[in-house]
């Protein structure tokens, strides 16, 4: 089995998350943010086949990030991304920083992937452990949420609008039409919107969502109430 290094791209969270609507505040949408890279992160690290966990980001951010996470986030190594370089920039950075000393196996995995567990992660590595570059499509099939490539492979990922049609073109294997009982719900629904959160919530989500959208129901992260629906779902991983 490989082992992998995982780079996970994190947006600056003051200005992530705008799908989610003008009726949640930029603070509880950066609350959000924050909760979903915190729960990818914590899932990545805890999965057997990842050697590595890269975090990609604006230092202040993944500062306050490895503050509220604690031990947690020990032994993730945190790169410092280049002001206003946008996601791929960022990515690019983060594989550099991966493949520095050498040229190990990489996934490159989206931030915001709240349902995400190791036990899926794992098993969607090994599927891509048979390709030389693979990807998963999010749930809508159009995007990206995971791309990988095997050792001394070149990874050029495309995530964005229309991305999996753009991987299938750059020869990248979509596990889900080769193995799709490797590829869990969590690691196919990544949230940037309401309904995509809403939806999200009734697969289970992790500790650090569960506590953002608790607070988001309750009213201690302003927003119009209208705008959300969560009546208290339970989770899989922790219970709000």
């Amino acid at each position: 089995m490989s082992a992998w290094t995982v780079v996970i791209p994190v947006k600056e969270l003051r200005q992530a998350k705008s799908r989610l609507g003008t009726g949640i505040t930029p603070p509880a949408r950066a609350a959000l943010a924050r909760a979903f890279a915190l729960d990818t992160i914590a899932a990545a690290v805890a999965t057997p086949s990842v050697q590595r966990v890269v975090v990609v980001g604006a230092a202040s951010e993944l500062a306050a990030l490895r503050e509220l996470a604690g031990p947690e986030l020990a032994g993730v190594e945190i790169v410092d991304e280049r002001p206003g370089a946008g996601l791929s920039a960022a990515i690019r950075l983060g594989i550099e920083h991966a493949r520095e000393r050498d040229e190990p196996a990489v996934a490159v995995l989206l931030g915001d992937l709240p349902a995400l567990t190791p036990a899926e992660l794992g098993t969607a590595l090994e599927a891509a452990a048979r390709h030389p570059l693979a990807f998963v499509p999010d749930a809508d099939g159009t995007g990206t949420t995971l791309a990988t490539a095997l050792a001394g492979e070149a990874l050029l990922p495309q995530f964005g609008a229309d991305s999996a049609s753009r991987h299938v073109a750059s020869g990248f294997t979509d596990l889900t039409a080769v193995v799709p009982d490797s590829v869990g719900t969590g690691l196919r629904r990544d949230v940037d919107t309401i309904e995509a959160l809403e939806a999200v919530l009734t697969v289970g989500v992790g500790a650090h969502t569960a506590e953002a959208v608790a607070a988001l129901a309750d009213g201690s992260l302003p927003h119009d109430h209208a705008s959300f629906a969560w009546t208290g779902t339970s989770n899989r991983k922790g219970t709000p």
